[in-house]
């Protein structure tokens, strides 16, 4: 029983949250503080909030696809796929109006159905590359 509330939670953080800009959502998914793994990005739920409305700002189209999602005794892992256009400043970076598709990997760890602890991995070399942002890979050297 825990497994599916927790796995409800995470995909009610992508949908509401990430996909239609409800922040209001997260107060439910999220204890006021909580651990945060991901570089940069603050161990509070406000913090987290800020998080996402400035992806928003920068990217309005965001949307995520879960494309798997597994669950285990106090944890979830989903690897999913993210896509854009990019309209508005991100990571410093004046919008370039490119879109991107990159992956993204996040693992959760639950207590009482509220996530306490989140190791987020998006692609951000891809993104980067895919606006154009950072040069691509260096082409294959033959032997």
């Amino acid at each position: 029983m825990a497994t599916r509330e927790n796995t409800e939670t995470f995909r009610r953080v992508i949908e509401e949250g990430f996909g239609r800009g409800n922040l209001d959502a997260l107060d439910d998914c999220f204890p006021p503080t909580y651990e945060e793994h991901q570089y940069g990005h603050p161990s509070t739920l406000a913090g987290f909030k800020q998080v996402i409305a400035s992806l928003r700002r920068a990217i309005p189209d965001l949307r995520h696809t879960i494309d798997e999602m597994i669950a285990s005794d106090d944890k979830v892992w989903a690897r999913m796929t993210a896509r854009g256009t990019h309209q508005g400043p991100l990571m410093g970076f004046a919008a370039t109006g490119k879109t991107f598709t990159i992956a993204v990997l996040d693992i959760c760890r639950f207590e009482n159905g509220k996530i306490v602890e989140h190791w987020g991995v998006p692609d951000r070399f891809a993104l980067l590359q895919q606006l154009g942002l950072l040069p691509g890979p260096a082409a294959k050297v033959e032997n």
